[in-house]
Parts: C-alpha cells; sequence; structure tokens
C-alpha cells in the first residue's frame, strides 16, 4: 500500500518538472537561436518478484524441496533524469537589422556536432551562443542583447564603432577597411558537454572538450546571413500537444493516489475498529 503512494506521487513529481521543461519552451518559442530542451524519463531500479514456494516428495521422511518462480518485474516510480537541448537548425528569417547575424550550419563531420558565436561571460572567461540578435554599445562593441561582448577569432572584443558594416558569408566583418574574422567555433557533441546557462549561452561541462575554431577544421561549412536571425527550434504544435500529455499523467497519478489515500482510510478507521 505504502508503496502505491510513493510510485504514485514519483509520477507526480516527474510530470510536473516535465510540464516545466515545456511551459519554458514555449515560452522561448520566439527567442532567436533558442535550443528545445528535451526531457528524459526513467524508472527507478526494479525489483523482481519471486513466488516462494515448496514441494513435497512421496518419501517415507516428507522431504521438501524448495520451489520458487519468478513472477516478473515491478517498477518502483519513475523521475526525471536529465534535459538534454535539441541544438537542430532553426529556421531563418528576415530582419533588415545590420547586426542581426543568423548562423546556418552546411556540412558538418559528425551529425551531433553543431556551431557557436563565442562571447565574453561575467566572469570573463568564454560562453558559446546561437542567438545571432546582436547591438552595439555605447563604446562602439558588438555585443549580445543581454550585453556580453562578441568575440573574434582570437578571442578579442568586437569594436565597430557603428552600424555600417558588412559581414561576408563566410563570417569576416568590414568595417572602416578593416576585415575581422567573427569568433565561431565547432563542438562535435554539445550535447553531452554543454550546459545551459543564462541568457542563451552555453559552457563547458566539467570536463568536456573545448570546441575549436570552426574555419580550422576539414568538413566544416557554415553561412553568416546579415540582417538575419535564426528562429528558436521549438515545434510549438508539439509543444502544446506534449503539455496536454503531460497534464493528463499528472491528473492520472493524482486519482490514484487519491484511490489509495481512501483505501488507507478504511483500513485505518473502519476495519481495525472494535465495536
Amino acid at each position: 500500500m505504502l508503496r502505491g503512494f510513493y510510485t504514485a506521487a514519483s509520477g507526480m513529481m516527474s510530470q510536473q518538472r516535465r510540464q516545466d521543461v515545456l511551459s519554458n519552451n514555449m515560452a522561448n518559442a520566439l527567442t532567436p537561436g533558442y535550443k528545445a530542451d528535451q526531457t528524459s524519463m526513467r524508472a527507478f531500479p526494479e525489483l523482481l518478484i519471486e513466488r516462494t514456494d515448496s514441494k513435497q516428495l512421496p518419501v517415507n521422511h516428507s522431504v521438501n524441496i524448495p520451489n520458487n518462480k519468478l513472477i516478473g518485474s515491478l517498477n518502483t516510480g519513475v523521475y526525471m533524469q536529465e534535459t538534454i537541448p535539441d541544438f537542430g537548425q532553426g529556421d531563418l528569417r528576415e530582419t533588415g537589422m545590420s547586426t542581426d547575424l543568423a548562423l546556418r550550419n552546411g556540412q558538418m563531420p559528425d551529425e551531433n556536432g553543431s556551431l557557436f558565436y563565442t562571447v565574453q561571460n561575467q566572469d570573463g572567461g568564454t560562453s558559446y551562443t546561437r542567438n545571432g540578435n546582436f547591438t552595439i554599445d555605447a563604446d562602439g562593441y558588438l555585443v549580445t542583447n543581454s550585453g556580453h561582448y562578441v568575440l573574434d577569432d582570437n578571442g578579442n572584443q568586437i569594436q565597430v564603432n557603428h552600424d555600417q558594416f558588412n559581414v561576408t558569408s563566410n563570417g569576416d566583418i568590414q568595417v572602416d577597411g578593416a576585415t575581422i574574422p567573427l569568433g565561431i567555433v565547432y563542438h562535435q557533441n554539445p550535447t553531452e558537454d554543454f550546459t545551459k546557462g543564462e541568457n542563451d549561452l552555453y559552457n563547458i561541462d566539467g570536463d568536456g572538450a573545448e570546441p575549436v575554431n570552426a574555419r580550422g577544421i576539414g568538413g566544416v561549412t557554415f553561412e553568416v546571413r546579415q540582417g538575419m536571425l535564426e528562429r528558436s527550434n521549438v515545434d510549438t504544435a508539439q509543444t502544446m500537444t506534449d503539455m496536454m500529455q503531460t497534464y493528463r499523467n499528472f491528473e492520472a497519478n493524482q486519482q490514484v493516489l487519491k484511490a489509495y489515500d481512501k483505501s488507507m482510510d478504511l483500513a485505518v478507521n473502519q476495519i481495525g475498529r472494535l465495536r
């Protein structure tokens, strides 16, 4: 009986957390470069149920032989193990703003690989983003919409001073007679080595492999589109369907929990009552 309480409660908690992830995806459906999170559910370790029995042999001394039979396995609950970003390419939309840059994946040597802009985070280190909704700060530096400096190929801040610049398809910024290669890196498996931070930034997870300059990797092609932005890759119709399904699963576990609670009430307050 008590095991049923815990199983139903774990189901409710896991569905609530999944709903939070889906709601966050829906809230960022219009965020440029946003990558939808996917959830991974996992059952608690299974218990193997076995029936213990014995068989009596027809002999003079009544010898009993153990006769155990496996009934099957029983899961004791479920939990949301992790959230995994989907780094699939989003559609491009035109904005007409010279500071908006859309990064489009081309040929990749690994099917899980992806490309990112390099930016300077608050700690002075390097973070990565797909959001090309850039702007120019008061000092003339190219920054993200959250104020992080956009970096070039050598990890330096990019100063353009004005928005009258051109960006070639291979990511070179041409301004006032100078050419500044935009910092674009490639990572072969960001799903494993990246963690999602704030303001659409990704960071290396612990001992994860560092991304490398995309221009120095054979088999990697990309295209930078000026005056365009990459949309989020959130499928709003599928997300709404998943949210409804998650809500129904939560309700089902809730009804099971109520049934267990009613049965426990009868067992405690009526079956055991002395008359």
